[in-house]
């Protein structure tokens, strides 16, 4: 059930702990994303739901780049697509510059989405193969009646922005290489000169030797055109080079937020210390006597997740070191993402800092 539609601009506090300065340019509260799940057969009813995005807020601020991170599974995409109202949330809010979002039809999204633009994981995919790379970028303008006499001029303006020749306007997607398409799709979201840009997994279809300046771009495109990024990725070591803060998905809820810095230097979560933990370090000495924090078994399915602490079942602080009282702590209470101690907000009723880098 989705919550009404409401225009007026009303801002919502900012969350306790998440950091930031002025007021956030995005602001999620709550937001639930659930999928049914149908019987098979002729008459077909619904038997459950997965639970892909499960209770999420955070804030996003001017010039700000928030990572969101998690392995396969977490819900990252569901949430960032939720967020641009390309899938309708299940319950919660989303608001952008304190106007409400959850809830407006296509017509009512149409003005907003000038200013919120997504740049997709597979570049090639997401590029209609049929049109020259003029018309792909064109394209956002075409739709929202801005293409006039001065566009051919922009969509040049727009290739040359990021690094492309503008004279190779009239050729198509496939003739160029994965990095080339993936800066073809990153003018295509600039064309309406967005102020919030999603980033799911810009890089993680390209070679590590493209990534980086993919990356360099971003960055550089960030302090040109003052935007901000919701940065959707499933590594952290690439994450770690562009985002300010991050947050640490899992299953579906958020379990640790803070400053990327702080993230890397002082991990609180066992889930988060694992994903740390498992970046490489180009010292030969250190990555051999480095600790290594070990996570055994697969994602439990989001049909069905775990009660309490969903991460508990995995979790090798939980299965080696707590008490039984604790224990069963995690088995009957959710933990809530607050600050405990730490410096900043981590859902773990055992949350504990360690030193990983």
């Amino acid at each position: 059930m989705t919550a009404p539609a409401q225009t007026a601009a009303v801002s919502l506090p900012p969350l306790p702990g998440h950091g930031g300065t002025g007021e956030p340019v995005l602001q999620v509260r709550d937001l639930v994303k659930h999928f049914p799940v149908m019987s098979r057969g002729v008459v077909r009813r619904r038997v459950g739901d997965v639970h892909a995005v499960c209770g999420v807020s955070f804030d996003l601020y001017e010039n700000e780049t928030l990572g969101l991170v998690g392995e396969s599974g977490s819900g990252k995409t569901t949430t960032a697509r939720t967020v641009l109202s390309l899938e309708s949330a299940t319950s919660g809010q989303v608001r952008y510059r304190g106007r409400e979002l959850t809830g407006l039809s296509r017509r009512q999204m149409r003005s907003v989405r000038r200013e919120l633009q997504v740049v997709f994981q597979d570049p090639y995919a997401s590029l209609d193969p049929r049109v020259t790379v003029h018309e792909i970028v064109a394209e956002p303008l075409r739709i929202h009646g801005l293409y006039g006499p001065g566009a051919k001029d922009e969509v040049r303006e727009l290739l040359r922005l990021v690094g492309l020749n503008p004279e190779h306007g009239n050729r198509y997607a496939h003739e160029f290489s994965g990095g080339q398409r993936q800066r073809i799709g990153i003018a295509r979201a600039l064309a309406l000169r967005p102020k919030v840009v999603v980033l799911d997994e810009p890089v993680s279809a390209l070679d590590v030797s493209i990534q980086a300046g993919v990356l360099n771009l971003l960055m550089d495109l960030q302090g040109e055109l003052g935007l901000s990024f919701l940065f959707v990725a499933h590594d952290l070591s690439v994450v770690r080079h562009v985002a300010n803060r991050i947050a640490v998905m899992y299953l579906g809820r958020l379990v640790e937020v803070a400053p990327a810095r702080e993230l890397f230097a002082h991990p609180e979560h066992p889930y988060t210390q694992a994903l740390v933990s498992a970046i490489p370090l180009p010292d030969p000495r250190k990555e051999r006597s480095r600790q290594r924090i070990i996570v055994q078994g697969d994602v439990p399915s989001p049909v069905r997740p775990p009660s309490g602490c969903r991460f508990r079942t995995r979790c090798p602080r939980f299965a080696g070191r707590l008490t039984e009282s604790e224990r069963t702590a995690c088995v009957e209470k959710v933990p809530e993402l607050i600050d405990r101690g730490g410096g900043h907000p981590v859902a773990c009723h055992y949350a504990e800092s360690l030193e990983l880098l």
